[in-house]
This record gives C-alpha cells, structure tokens and sequence, in this order.
C-alpha cells in the first residue's frame, strides 16, 4: 500500500493533495493514504481563528472549510494527528477521534486504527512538563493560558500506549521523541539547524513520554514533523529477553512543513491484506484499554497521578482475550467506521467574510456521542458543558454572534489564496519523495539516512489495488444499535469552578493569539530577532511563535 506522509500541514491540503497528484503523475503510482503529523489546521469559520495559538500573521482561513463545507472532498483518505498550532475547540469535540470532514479522519487526543492489516497509532500535541499530569480541563472561550495547553500531552494517554501489547506498524507524533536523534546523523541535524545544538549534546531536545513510548512499544515506523527538518534515524532496540538476538528496529522519519523546496512529504510501500476490502477500521484492542481506563480521566487543573507499580489500586490494564472477545461481539466483529461526518457550525463564506459565526463554546458532536454509548465511556464535553450528549444534532439552534466582526484582526488576515504556484516552482521532486519500500532491505532506509538524491525510476513500482469495497457485511452496524450512555455528572461544585475559563465575563477575549495584550507583535527598532524554534516549543513560557 502507498502512503504519503505530510510533516506539518499548516492548512495548506490544497497544496499537498496537489503535491500527491503531481508525484503520481510522475511516478505513475496510485497513492492510497495520507498521514499527517500535525498542525492540520481545520478552520471551519473565523472564530476557529481565535481558538487556533499563532501569531497573527499566521492565522489564515486557508481552504479547510472547503472540505468541510462538502465543495471539495479530500482525494484520498487523509488521517491526522493535532500538533501545537489547531484550531482546539473543534479538535476537543473528537477526544476519541472522528471525521472532521469527509475522508478526514482525526485520531483524537490518542488512538488505534486499523487499515487492511496496517495498525496506525498517533498521539496529538506537544510535551510540556507542568502540564503533563493535569486534566483535561480546557474548553472554550480559551484564555491566554488555556489556548497553549489545551494541547499539552496529558499523562492518561500515555498511560494507554502503555497498555498496548499487540505491534504498531506505523506510531505518529507531532513532537519528537526524546534522544531519537542519537540515532542518525545528529551532526548533521545541528548543521541545518544550529540552534538545537544545546539541547542535542545535553540530549533534552524532544519529548521524554515519547521517548519512553518509543522503546516501550517498538513500532516498525515512527513519524513525526514540529521542527521543520527532514531527519531519518534507525533505532534498534534491546532483545526483550536478556541474552536474546531477537531484536526489533524502528525506522524514524521527520520531515519539514508544506513550502516549496522543502522536504515535507514522503512516499512509502508497506505490505498490507489485498483479499480484504479497503476500509478504516476502530481497533478492538484500544477500544478495550479506553473502556478499562475510563474511570481514569480527569477533568481538573489539579494534577492528576496515575497508578503504578506498587499502588494500591490496579495500574496494569493490558488487555485479556476474554475482552476482547467480548469487545467483538459487542460490535458484532465488525469495526468498520461508519462514515458520518455532520457540520454542527456554520461555515465561512468566502463571499461574505463579514457573516456572523458562532462564538466559542463546549460544542457535543454526535460521533463523539456515538463511541461513548457504545462503549459506555465518558464524553469529557458533556461533563464540561453540562449537558447529556444527543445524536440528534440541529445545525440551526446553534447560536450566533457578531463576535467576529468587532476583532480588530480580522483586518489583517490574510485570505488569499497564495503560493498557488507551488508545484511549478518545484523542480527538484527527489526532495519530496524517496521511496521508503519496508519489502526490500534495509539498504532503501539507509538511502534515506544519507540524503540522497536519486530519482525513484528503479522503485518498484506499485501494482495497484481495487478500493472499491463490495464485501457483505452483517445487516446491523455496530453503531446503528448504541445505547443510550448512563448519564454522568460533575462530582462536586468545586469541580465546576476549575473548569471555568479564567474570563468571568464568559465571553472570548480578544487577541488571545498574542503575546502582548495590545494586538500586535511588540518589535525594538535595530534589534534583529533571532528566532529559536526548538525554545519556542519546549521553552518554559510556551512562546510558540514557530510557524
């Protein structure tokens, strides 16, 4: 099965999907998936805008709401991680993953999904240690706090990975994980990028829970994107046995942001079920592990530490195969996932930008719903909002606001459509693809470790496969026989009041993608600014100004 892989997004999908098309072109191959490892960027509206942390000179509508709008459809089945730089408030409402458009999937906080035999793990966010133990306390109206750690990885979905015993072929992250680079060319890496030196020699330069996620679970491929830099490593890890020589590697693969010239994409081969229809599947084994540690979310500020080795309470959740048996015939062994994507809030109109849209506000969205009562699991938005979740959804009696015509940025957004010449300014496409086939050896990862740049003319060429999907299945879906989930309320008052936003107004405030409270970007005169990406993102002030 081909499938491209996209480092960072930054809205521009027009761009890659005719990237994809132009390589297809050119190669005269199909591809079939695309991953993308974070900063997708699904802006519906303006106020999207104001949930999304960027400077202002980032925040562009782009053509997201396109997608979702239906005036265009993705070409190809499109799965994706949240980075550090989203549109938050409509990503919260898919905390277990969902579409956010037709044929755009979203993994949610955390999640494991199956595509013909390919098992595909992802975790959204960046690390930030003060935040790690924390609940999921965020919702909308963000402040200047909320709107940066509302996508801070949380310790419960780690502690899930955790839990996983079956192989990943395919782990997705937007940060990278700790240490990795000790296993490629680090030099090299400090070389285009001098400003990660110190945090390389003192070996603090990415995420450490990934880190530990990465030898704990041994995944065949690891992708990731946040710091704007192609990087291939080859990690091979200890024989789980003392003594033993049955070791498995790791094949690392960063790459860069959607610009011309710049390696953001590439295109892999992995083996995969041709007798089975193509289809995106739910994977029973984490299904089980979010039902077991349901009881373990938290939706407080307070720190929230989670059992292990030596507690008191149970701390091993590794799934038994009388659960999962049973999770099959809760869905009658048929995970597949219904396709039922529903706009829940207005969309922006291109021809009206001045049109009003819905404030921010805990929206339920019915797929979330969905999941939780088939699973009776805990919809964290019904617990914020404190309403019961509903499958009936009225896009009408969401209520309107003419917040987004009194915000005195909204003048200096850009909504153009710019750099539309992209794939004719890109004459080098070795630097978008070298074919990473998992078939042959490991000679065509190391071509990739040391940059090359041939063209992919002796690739193997894909053969093919039918997408169409004519398989019976059984005449009742899982997801047409949910039951309604038990309601759940917030436990105290005190509760409440952590899960407040810190405006007491309960309106948005302005500007919340600032870092000065004035609106624009405070600069000294004849002082030039050197940025340092790698202290934006792991810096202790979270000054994300990285595009």
């Amino acid at each position: 099965m081909k499938i491209a892989v996209e480092g960072c997004c930054h809205g521009e999908l027009d761009k890659i999907y005719e990237t994809i098309a132009y390589i297809e072109s050119q190669d005269n191959i199909k591809v079939d998936i695309l991953l993308i490892c974070g900063d997708f960027q699904s802006v519906r509206n303006k106020d999207d805008l104001r949930c999304m942390a960027v400077p202002s000179k980032y925040a562009r509508m782009n053509t997201f709401y396109k997608y979702y709008s239906g005036e265009k459809k993705a070409p190809l089945l499109t799965i994706f991680i949240g980075g550090n730089h989203e549109a938050s408030n409509y990503l919260q409402e898919l905390p277990y993953g969902g579409w956010v458009a037709p044929n755009i999937y979203y993994m949610g906080y955390a999640g494991v999904i199956n595509i013909n035999g390919i098992r595909i793990g992802g975790i959204s966010g960046i690390f930030k240690g003060r935040d790690f133990n924390r609940g999921h306390f965020e919702h909308p109206p963000y402040d200047r706090d909320t709107i940066r750690s509302v996508y801070h990885v949380r310790n419960l979905e780690v502690f899930r990975f955790k839990q996983l015993s079956q192989p990943l072929d395919i782990m997705l992250s937007h940060d990278w994980p700790r240490g990795v680079y000790n296993y490629g060319d680090a030099e090299g890496l400090v070389r285009k990028k001098q400003f990660f030196r110190e945090e390389v020699e003192s070996d603090t330069l990415g995420s450490p829970p990934l880190e530990e996620l990465l030898y704990k679970l041994k995944p065949a491929h690891w992708f990731s994107a946040h710091l704007h830099v192609k990087f291939a490593a080859l990690v091979q890890h200890k024989p789980e046995v003392e003594g033993g020589t049955d070791t498995k590697l790791t094949k690392f693969l960063a790459l860069d942001k959607c610009l011309p010239k710049r390696q953001f994409l590439q295109i892999c081969d992995l083996p995969h079920k041709r007798d089975s229809p193509f289809k995106l599947e739910l994977d029973p084994e984490w299904l089980c592990i979010l039902k077991s540690t349901d009881h373990l979310l938290s939706l407080k500020y307070n720190p929230c530490y989670l059992p292990g080795p030596g507690s008191s309470e149970r701390w091993d959740y590794k799934v038994s195969e009388e659960e999962i048996k049973q999770m099959k015939e809760d869905f009658s062994e048929d995970f597949t996932l219904p396709e039922n994507f529903k706009m829940i809030v207005p969309v922006y109109n291109a021809l009206t930008p001045k049109a009003k849209c819905p404030p921010p506000m805990v929206m339920i969205n019915p797929q979330t719903t969905l999941l939780c009562e088939m699973l009776n699991i805990t919809d964290p938005n019904t617990l914020l909002s404190g309403r019961q979740g509903s499958l009936d959804f009225d896009l009408a009696s969401v209520p309107l606001s003419d917040s987004c015509q009194d915000d005195q940025e909204d003048d200096s957004i850009d909504l153009s459509d710019e750099n539309s010449d992209l794939i004719t300014s890109i004459t080098d496409t070795s630097s978008l693809s070298t074919d990473l086939n998992t078939t042959a050896d490991d000679d065509s990862f190391n071509r990739s470790l040391e940059e090359t740049k041939e063209t992919n003319s002796e690739t193997q060429i894909f053969s093919g496969m039918n997408l169409s999907s004519s398989s019976s299945v059984s005449e009742e879906k899982w997801y047409d026989k949910a039951q309604p989930i038990n309601e759940r309320e917030c436990t105290e008052e005190s509760d409440e009041k952590e899960l407040s936003s810190n405006d007491e107004t309960g309106s948005p405030k302005r500007c919340l993608n600032q870092e000065n409270g004035n609106g624009s970007d405070v600069k000294k005169p004849g002082v030039k600014k050197f940025k340092r990406r790698n202290q934006a993102v792991y810096a202790a002030d979270d000054n994300d100004e990285t595009s």
